[in-house]
């Protein structure tokens, strides 16, 4: 839940009102420091219960522009924090936190979805997002179509007369395709059908899929947002009212609720998400550019490279690139991936990604991988030059 207006007060310019800064929201908006006794960072309101001092003021709760807590599973001042943040940060009228990437991805589905609906998905999504589509809510009704390509055309001709959603990523997991965002939801808008999208890769730094078109964006709020591998949440934001009210209520039944510690973890993470982003940014393509120029290297999946198929695309609707891509060995054996990973010293290997540490993980099965044995490099934190001489001596 949002934080009141009281609670949202416009970041002070020292002149003529003006728009603030990326870095500027993440620092200060949705904070009352009068209201925290001056602290510097937000109080985290650790309580289940809020209590109230008469009937009447409990009847009133919610109006005349006063938040609604009653009971942190619906909304907690911390949280609102947050909320009132990333709202913000992606250009939406509201936003609502998760204890998971998938509470949020599975509330945001069954939000829009009922039985007999139809769902278009890109193939080389979030795998447990395809599981989710393909294994539960077929038991629900639901039918559901992966699209192999990134293409329009593709995705127009998979579109069905019951079709009520289209999920996307851009760039997608696991190849890094790049989707055509706003020419897909020009497509879909006059159909009726509403679009989410998983913005987990780029963040709202790089980019805003509501002003793409789309209606719901979700966030895995573990990766960069939290960016320290210390804490598991999800984020929906969106403009439309109705859909804040579908949202809502089904976060407040299945109850997938944000802890307030949890909640004020990634406000903290946000205060330097931009800084992050650019060293992730910086990291990711040095590494990328090395291994697309090695001989032992077969194909890089990373679309900041000029080389990649949907970079041009991707310079368009992306402000920078994050620190995440796959590519291939041109020895597709297992001796030799693992051989690969085993060397490294720097990257961990570990699922996941977003986080202050670098990571490698085989991907074998990847959709759109054409059959080939995908490693996934996140690049983390550290110092540029020694992730991309820890990528050398392991592919020495």
């Amino acid at each position: 839940m949002i934080a009141s207006s009281r609670q949202n007060p416009t970041v002070p310019s020292g002149g003529a009102q003006t728009e603030p800064g990326f870095e500027t929201i993440c620092a200060h908006f949705g904070e009352d420091r009068a209201a925290s006794f001056g602290a510097a960072a937000p109080p985290i309101v650790q309580t289940s219960t809020f209590v109230y001092p008469s009937a009447e003021a409990f009847a009133r709760r919610g109006e005349a522009d006063t938040p609604f807590w009653d009971y942190t599973r619906v909304g907690n001042p911390t949280t609102g924090v947050l909320e009132a943040k990333l709202a913000h940060l992606e250009r939406g009228a509201w936003a609502l936190a998760f204890a998971s990437g998938m509470g949020a991805i599975s509330a945001a589905l069954q939000a829009c979805l009922a039985k007999g609906d139809h769902v278009v998905c890109v193939a080389s999504c979030y795998a447990p997002t395809r599981w989710y589509l393909d294994e539960v809510l077929a038991r629900f009704g639901v039918g559901v179509t992966f699209v192999e390509g990134p293409s329009v055309d593709e995705f127009r001709a998979a579109l069905r007369p019951e079709t009520r959603l289209v999920y996307l990523e851009s760039p997608t997991s696991g190849v890094f395709q790049i989707v055509d965002v706003p020419a897909l939801t020009a497509l879909l808008a006059p159909r009726g059908i509403l679009t989410v999208f998983d913005n987990s890769w780029a963040s709202p730094c790089f980019q805003n899929p509501l002003d793409l078109g789309c209606d719901l964006v979700l966030h895995s709020a573990t990766k960069y947002i939290g960016g320290h591998s210390d804490v598991v949440a999800g984020i929906i934001v969106g403009r439309d009212r109705t859909l804040e009210r579908q949202v809502r209520r089904q976060a407040e039944l299945a109850g997938a609720c944000l802890d307030p510690f949890a909640a004020w973890l990634l406000v903290r993470g946000l205060r330097t998400l931009a800084l992050r982003m650019t060293q992730h940014q910086a990291s990711g393509l040095a590494v990328a550019r090395l291994l697309a120029g090695h001989p032992f290297v077969r194909t890089v999946h990373h679309p900041g490279l000029e080389s990649d198929l949907g970079h041009e695309l991707a310079c368009r609707q992306l402000r920078g690139f994050a620190g995440l891509f796959s590519f291939a060995l041109d020895d597709q054996s297992p001796t030799a991936t693992h051989g690969f990973l085993n060397r490294l010293r720097l990257f961990s290997i570990g699922v996941s990604w977003g986080g202050h540490e670098s990571l490698a993980i085989e991907m074998p099965q990847a959709p759109g991988s054409a059959g080939l044995r995908l490693i996934r490099l996140h690049c983390g934190l550290e110092t540029t030059s020694d992730l991309v001489a820890d990528i050398e001596q392991a592919l020495r």
